[in-house]
C-alpha cells in the first residue's frame, strides 16, 4: 500500500512540474537557455514555437476554408497566388534566419544592446525589400497570374487576390522578422502571442468580408486578402509596441533603425544564404505547380488543398526546428558548442516521433480532412491523394528541418543553400516532370518527385551536421562557399 501511494505521490508530482512548465512556456519569462537542462529549456522554447507556427498556418487554412465556397477557380487562384507569395516568404525567412543568428549569438554572449541593434537593421533590410516586392504584384497581377497558367476566365475575375496580396507584403516580412527577434532572445511565447491576435482577427473579418453581412458588402476572393493583410497588419502594430515600449530582453530605440554598414553588411551575409536557400526551394514549389496546372484547375484546386493540410501539420515541427536554432546560437555564443550539438540532435529524434504519428493519421483517414474544405468529388479526389503520397515522407522531413534550421542558428546560412540546390532543382523539378509528363504518372509524379527529393536533402544535411564544422565561431563571418567546401 505505501509502495502505491509513494508511485501516485511522484505521479503527482511529476504531473504539477510539468503543468508549472508548460505555464512557463506559454506565459514567457528571462529564462538563459545556456545554463537550463537541455530538455527543460527545449520544451520551454518548443511548445510557445509550436504554438506560433500552428497560428501562422491558420492563417492559409482559414482562407482557403471560406474561399472553397467560392468554387475550385477560387481556390486554383489561392493556390496560385500563395505558389507566387513563396517568394515573400523565402526572403522573409531568409532574414529571419539571419536575424536568428545574430541576436541569439548576442544574447549567449550577453548583450541585448547589440542583440537590439541587429533587430533594427534586419527589420530596415525587410521593409526595403517588401517595397520592391510590392510593385510587380500591384501592377501585373493578372500577368503573374497567367504566367501560372492560370486561363484568361480565372486570372480576369481573380487577379484583385493576387494585388492585395502582394501589395501588403511588408506586414509578411515584418510579422516573421520581428518574430525572429523575439524567439533568438528567449522570448518564444510573446510571438505566439502576436500570431493568436492576428489570427483572431483574420477569423472575424473573413467570412464578413468575403460573403458580407449587413452594411459590410460582400467583396469574394479580394476579402479574403484584405481579411489577412489586416490582421497581420494589427499584429505588426502589437509587435512594434512591445519592442519600443515594452519590457522584454531586447528593447528597440530609434537609433536601433538607423542604418549602420557594418552591422548591416554581416546581416546580408547571412541572410543571402537563408534567403537563396528559401528561395531555391519556395520557387521549385512554384515551379511544380506550374507543372500540375498542365492537368487542370482541378488539380491545382485539389493541390492546394492536400498542401495547406500538410503545411498545417509542418508548421509545428518547424516550431521545434527554430527552438533548436535558438539553442544553438545562443549555446555557441555561450561557448558550449557540444550542449548545441545535444540540442540538436535531440529535437530532431523529438520532431521524427511527433511527423510519424501524424503521417499514419494523414495516410489512413485523408478523407476526413480534405472533406473540410470541399465535397467536390474530382477536387475531393486529387486532394487525397496529393495528401496520402506527400505525407509518407514526413520522417525524413521532421529530421531534414532540425538539421537545416540549427545550421542556420549557428550562422552557417550556405550550405543549407547549396544542399537546396541539388535537391530541389537538380533532382525534384527534373523527376517531376519526367514522371508527371513524360512516365505518364500525371500529378502523382509530382508528389513522388517531392518525397523523393526531401528524403535526400534530409540525408545530406544529417551528414553535413554530423561532420560538426558548423562549431567552428569563425564560421559565421566565413565567406559562403568557403564554408560550404569545408563541410564536404
Amino acid at each position: 500500500m505505501n509502495k502505491i501511494n509513494t508511485t501516485q505521490h511522484n505521479y503527482i508530482l511529476k504531473t504539477r512540474e510539468y503543468l508549472n512548465m508548460l505555464r512557463q512556456a506559454l506565459s514567457g519569462g528571462d529564462q538563459d537557455y545556456t545554463s537550463l537542462k537541455l530538455g527543460k529549456a527545449i520544451f520551454l522554447l518548443a511548445i510557445p514555437m509550436v504554438l506560433e507556427m500552428i497560428m501562422e498556418s491558420i492563417f492559409a487554412i482559414v482562407d482557403i476554408f471560406f474561399v472553397s465556397k467560392l468554387g475550385s477557380d477560387a481556390i486554383a487562384a489561392v493556390g496560385l497566388t500563395e505558389s507566387m507569395m513563396t517568394v515573400v516568404y523565402a526572403i522573409a525567412v531568409g532574414f529571419s534566419a539571419g536575424t536568428t543568428a545574430l541576436v541569439s549569438r548576442r544574447i549567449g554572449e550577453k548583450n541585448p544592446e547589440a542583440a537590439a541593434k541587429a533587430a533594427g537593421q534586419s527589420i530596415l533590410a525587410g521593409l526595403f525589400v517588401s517595397f520592391l516586392l510590392a510593385i510587380p504584384g500591384i501592377f501585373y497581377s493578372y500577368e503573374l497570374l497567367r504566367l501560372m497558367g492560370a486561363s484568361h476566365e480565372l486570372a480576369s475575375v481573380n487577379h484583385g487576390y493576387t494585388q492585395i496580396m502582394f501589395a501588403g507584403n511588408a506586414v509578411i516580412m515584418m510579422l516573421f522578422i520581428i518574430n525572429a527577434a523575439f524567439r533568438s532572445a528567449g522570448d518564444a511565447a510573446l510571438s505566439m502571442r502576436v500570431l493568436l491576435i492576428a489570427n483572431g482577427i483574420n477569423i472575424i473579418l473573413d467570412p464578413l468580408l468575403i460573403f458580407g453581412y449587413g452594411i459590410i458588402p460582400s467583396l469574394g476572393i479580394e476579402g479574403a486578402a484584405i481579411a489577412t493583410n489586416i490582421g497581420r497588419g494589427l499584429a505588426v502594430v502589437f509587435q512594434c509596441y512591445i519592442l519600443f515600449r515594452g519590457k522584454m530582453r531586447i528593447k528597440l530605440r530609434l537609433a536601433h533603425l538607423i542604418p549602420e554598414l557594418s552591422l548591416m553588411v554581416s546581416l546580408i551575409k547571412l541572410s543571402i544564404g537563408g534567403i537563396l536557400q528559401n528561395l531555391i526551394a519556395t520557387a521549385s514549389w512554384i515551379v511544380m505547380v506550374r507543372i500540375i496546372s498542365v492537368f487542370g484547375s482541378v488539380a491545382v484546386a485539389g493541390y492546394t488543398i492536400g498542401i495547406r493540410i500538410i503545411i498545417f501539420s509542418l508548421l509545428p515541427s518547424w516550431g521545434l526546428s527554430n527552438a533548436a536554432s535558438t539553442l544553438v546560437g545562443q549555446n555557441l555564443g555561450a561557448g558550449k558548442p557540444e550542449r548545441a550539438q545535444r540540442a540538436a540532435w535531440i529535437t530532431g529524434f523529438t520532431n521524427m516521433t511527433l511527423l510519424g504519428l501524424i503521417s499514419l493519421v494523414f495516410i489512413a483517414f485523408p478523407g476526413f480532412f480534405v472533406r473540410m474544405f470541399i465535397n467536390d468529388t474530382e477536387v475531393l479526389k486529387a486532394g487525397i491523394t496529393c495528401l496520402q503520397i506527400v505525407s509518407s515522407g514526413f520522417l525524413f522531413y521532421a529530421f531534414g528541418m532540425v538539421m537545416t534550421q540549427s545550421l542556420n542558428g549557428a550562422g552557417d546560412t550556405y550550405t543549407p543553400t547549396l544542399l537546396n540546390f541539388i535537391c530541389f532543382w537538380l533532382i525534384e523539378i527534373p523527376l517531376a516532370y519526367f514522371l508527371s509528363i513524360v512516365a505518364g504518372f500525371e500529378t502523382n509524379g509530382v508528389y513522388y518527385a517531392i518525397v523523393i527529393a526531401e528524403s535526400i536533402l534530409t540525408l545530406l544535411g544529417i551528414y553535413v551536421f554530423s561532420r560538426g564544422k558548423w562549431k567552428l565561431k569563425k564560421g559565421v563571418s566565413l565567406c559562403g562557399f568557403q564554408f560550404i567546401i569545408s563541410n564536404f
